[in-house]
């Protein structure tokens, strides 16, 4: 089991950026899939961005894309996700999570972090 530790959310005006990032508590293994998702209240959790760790390949979600990046650094274990253009709908509790598919299913992450609540203001 992987525990994950999430920060950098906070409250941010229309059109900011934050950076949340992620740790593991253990090394990412070469075929980890480490994913972003976020969830408001009332709603399912959606898929944002994943990013496979060996290769850094990365894959969004139409609502995000072109604003936001994951990426990961390897010498600090840490996932990234840079959020440029920020919208109120982008409001929500984010979630990283680990798994070993290539895939936006949330059921095929085996562990989630607590999650990290960013609010964009209008």
């Amino acid at each position: 089991q992987v525990q994950l530790a999430e920060s950098g959310g906070g409250s941010v005006q229309v059109g900011g950026s934050l950076r949340l990032s992620c740790v593991p508590s253990k090394r990412p293994f070469s075929r980890s899939v480490y994913g972003w998702f976020r969830q408001t209240p009332g709603k399912e959790r959606e898929f944002v961005a994943l990013i496979r760790w060996h290769g850094g390949s990365a894959f969004y979600s139409d609502s995000v894309k072109g604003r936001f990046t994951i990426s990961r650094d390897n010498p600090s274990n840490t996932l990234y996700l840079q959020m440029n253009n920020l919208k109120p709908e982008d409001t929500a509790v984010y979630f990283c999570a680990v798994g070993s598919e290539y895939t936006s299913d949330q059921r095929a992450y085996t562990d989630w972090g607590q999650g990290t609540q960013v609010t964009v203001a209008s």
